[in-house]
């Protein structure tokens, strides 16, 4: 039971942050903005659990984006880690480490994944090829390595982002009370689509001060969703021309999950 319940705390925690987990491509042909404007930023956020852990910390999450060394694809990376809490009183740990790869399109073409929960380590990576339309997920156990590889692959359309990119597609896309799209989701080389609407526009008390925030809900739970359990998500996107995530609340069989903005940095 306790290996179920901090499963989901993991996968709902890098869901924010890389959030909007898994978005990819919307029925609308979403015109996007320009990337530039993120390269070189760096987000942290810290996460709590207030039905197990009394709203002690439990992880912090890391987001930063730069350009790649062809100077024409944008690699992102997202790093969740659990604080000592977690160790101290149930004698668990984790790290996720993901990195993605997109074209000047922002279509997404290789994500690699760390993944360590406790003594279970899990290496993966997924290419995407959008001219034989499929993705191909590959995961190995670096602690077996007689183990043969779990290979999974699925056809995908024409545009697909994965866990950590999709945050930023979202941050670059047009946004508006009200406004209802589908996004196409690919992870571990399953393909999921993920209904998405923009509820309201709210003030929230933030790092940057109160500031006005898109109120934005992902449909991320439930029967053949991303987590196949009953759960809700909101996540607090600021209006304004960078779209900054500063706060998003899960609720799962965990509890609430609270994670927030802590820090926010410009490359110089």
């Amino acid at each position: 039971m306790r290996s179920a319940i901090f499963k989901t705390f993991v996968i709902t925690a890098i869901f924010l942050v890389t959030t909007l987990a898994h978005f990819g491509q919307t029925t609308g042909g979403e015109s996007l903005r320009s990337a530039q404007t993120l390269i070189g930023e760096t987000l942290k956020y810290d996460a709590k659990v207030n039905k197990i852990l009394r709203g002690i910390s439990v992880a912090e999450l890391t987001l930063t984006a730069a350009n790649a060394a062809n100077h024409s694809d944008l690699v992102i990376k997202a790093e969740a880690v659990s604080k000592g809490t977690l160790l101290k009183i149930f004698r668990y740990s984790f790290l996720q480490q993901y990195e993605s790869t997109v074209d000047a399109a922002f279509r997404i073409l290789k994500t690699t994944k760390h993944d360590v929960q406790k003594d279970r380590i899990r290496d993966s990576e997924a290419i995407f090829d959008y001219g034989q339309r499929r993705v191909t997920f590959m995961e190995t156990d670096p602690k077996s390595r007689m183990r043969p590889p779990r290979s999974i692959a699925s056809e995908i359309g024409g545009q697909m982002l994965d866990m950590v990119s999709a945050i930023y597609y979202i941050r670059l896309s047009q946004l508006s009370v009200g406004k209802r799209f589908d996004l196409s989701v690919s992870d571990s080389g399953l393909v999921y689509k993920v209904p998405v609407a923009v509820t309201g526009r709210e003030m929230q008390k933030t790092i940057f001060g109160n500031v006005w925030c898109f109120r934005v809900e992902p449909e991320i739970f439930g029967p053949g969703r991303l987590i196949e359990q009953k759960g809700k998500m909101v996540m607090w996107i600021t209006d304004d021309d960078l779209h900054t995530p500063v706060r998003s609340q899960i609720d799962s069989s965990v509890g609430k999950i609270d994670i927030k903005l802590k820090s926010s940095m410009q490359a110089k």
